[in-house]
């Protein structure tokens, strides 16, 4: 063995321990390294901490990033296989973010900044995106017109319309009219009996799904008719769905009907209860109840209501950020809490209204205090990066809800444009904002546009003479598309469990719990030793 000037004191000790034994040495302790959870979040000692005030010490790596687990409830009934929901604002979520994010696992929450016409049109996009079987098919007759079916393409999205005699669900089945037969077609006036296919490959009614999709695959069509004895048409299932079953094996679909789950929000004025009709009838799953302060008689009437009205439908409460007014609403019968007041990146509601609290310790206290009724809770507001998302789970939060995070890529509905800095950005704007309180469009043209508008609503500012703003609007930078940066959070998600040594969110709030998870604070100082450091650098998040 080679000669080593070893070492012959180490912290001034030179009796040192047999190194076999070092796990059991650990028992010498009176606790783990770090802080459990409620030391933690002691806001008597340590007052309220947002997500930069902390970090989650390591665990024990013994699994591959690839077998972590993001399985995790929305709702009491609803769980998602990715807990990432978009948040209800004008320039982040319409029927475009509300698929992808879908499509990706996750779940897009409609604004209601719009008409109820508008929003349910959005709803129906949604649900009509994917299917298994299709049972309200937009079904034409033979006389309808060329112009009349390129109109419906334009208004739906997709061709590829059963003909039937009476053109209705339940008629003798004639063709289908594909975008194929219409593409060219320079004759608009001419009906469609005279460029619709004739040869339909048919399956009857009763067959399974599965059964179904064997048929349409050997068929090398484009849609596959479901007719009962006398050639009826009953429903019809399409083989774009088969495609994005293979290419969206995450998405986030109703066991039955094999559509995307679809959420929307509302404000709890009385008009909001016809708004909320519209949008069931348009196939709605889970509606949102937007407010700045959701402990109010406004929204507890309302949660009340929609319970007894429409007891299929999921309703999530909020906004909260303390037991009490959890409280209220897990009583009032809410299926779900969203946690947040003055967090979000365009929010001023802490600044301008002195009311509010810190993200963390709001999501800890509320999402505690849910558990106990089985009450899932989303953290909405304060998530700037994919460790606030790991910081908001761990604290308790089932899912993450992101506005500004999300507003800068391709499928959000605000407006992109270059800087003065020539760099690509899209508008953001809180739902608090001058801009978004005195928009127009929810008003539908009313006189009074005001007492209709989502942010005066969520702000309960609509009968207000003076508009006090709690958001600011601007831009954020271009992201790209859901389609990559929405996966791209979702594995640093998985590495940042697997460094804590956790398999599932499951297990991330049982080892929270129970102490087994362990957090440190975060000076000033060590905040800025955790950032980058250097002269010049480029920050590219993924590739």
């Amino acid at each position: 063995m080679p000669s080593l000037n070893g070492a012959t004191s180490v912290n001034g000790s030179t009796k040192f321990l047999d190194y076999h034994n070092a796990v059991e040495a650990l028992n010498e302790y009176r606790s783990r390294d770090g802080l459990g959870i409620e030391d933690l979040i002691d806001t008597k000692q340590r007052g309220g901490l947002t997500y930069n005030d902390f970090l989650i010490l390591p665990g024990y790596i013994g699994f591959p990033a690839s077998e972590v687990i993001l399985d995790s409830p929305i709702t009491k009934r609803i769980t998602l296989k990715t807990p990432f929901v978009s948040s209800p604002m004008d320039t982040v979520t319409e029927h475009e973010m509300a698929i992808h994010m879908a499509l990706q696992g996750g779940l897009g929450v409609i604004h209601h900044n719009c008409s109820p016409d508008a929003q349910a049109d959005m709803v129906r996009k949604v649900k009509r995106y994917e299917n298994g079987f299709i049972v309200d098919p937009v079904v034409i007759s033979k006389d309808t017109t060329v112009e009349e079916a390129k109109a419906l393409k334009e208004k739906w999205g997709f061709g590829g319309f059963p003909v039937t005699e009476s053109g209705k669900l339940g008629s003798k089945l004639l063709g289908i009219v594909t975008n194929r037969d219409l593409q060219f077609e320079d004759d608009l006036s001419q009906p469609v009996e005279k460029v619709m296919v004739t040869d339909l490959v048919t399956a009857q009614l009763g067959v399974t799904l599965p059964e179904a999709n064997k048929i349409l695959a050997k068929s090398r069509k484009g849609k596959l008719p479901i007719v009962d004895k006398d050639f009826n048409l009953v429903s019809m299932i399409s083989r774009s769905d088969l495609t994005k079953n293979l290419h969206f094996p995450l998405a986030s679909k109703l066991p039955d009907s094999k559509q995307l789950i679809c959420a929307a929000a509302i404000g709890t004025r009385p008009e909001d209860k016809i708004r909320l009709q519209k949008l069931v009838d348009a196939g709605l799953d889970i509606v949102v109840l937007d407010s700045s302060q959701g402990n109010s008689m406004y929204q507890i009437d309302m949660v009340k209501w929609i319970k007894q009205e429409y007891p299929g439908l999921d309703v999530i409460g909020g906004n909260v950020v303390t037991r009490e007014q959890a409280a209220n609403l897990i009583a009032a019968g809410v299926d779900g809490l969203r946690i947040g007041m003055g967090s979000g990146s365009a929010c001023i509601t802490q600044e301008v209204m002195a009311v509010g609290r810190p993200q963390a310790a709001a999501v800890y206290s509320v999402s505690a205090f849910a558990a106990k009724f089985g009450v899932p809770c989303i953290a909405d507001g304060g998530v700037q990066n994919v460790g606030h998302i790991v910081k908001g789970l761990a604290l308790g939060a089932s899912t993450v809800m992101m506005g500004g995070l999300l507003a800068g890529t391709t499928e959000s509905p605000g407006t992109s444009f270059v800087s003065r800095e020539g760099k690509l950005v899209k508008a953001y704007r809180g739902m608090g904002s001058i801009d978004a309180m005195q928009d127009k469009k929810a008003g539908a043209g009313s006189k009074n546009s005001q007492a209709s508008n989502a942010g005066t609503a969520r702000y309960f500012s609509e009968g207000d003479s003076v508009l006090v703003a709690q958001g600011v609007s601007g831009a954020v930078a271009h992201r790209g598309s859901v389609g990559k940066f929405v996966p791209y959070l979702a594995a640093g998600l998985k590495h940042s469990m697997q460094d804590c040594g956790m398999r599932s969110l499951k297990e991330l709030h049982e080892s929270a719990a129970n102490g087994t998870l362990r957090f440190e604070i975060r000076t000033a100082s060590a905040q800025l030793e955790g950032g980058v450091n250097m002269e010049s650098y480029e920050k590219k998040l993924y590739a």
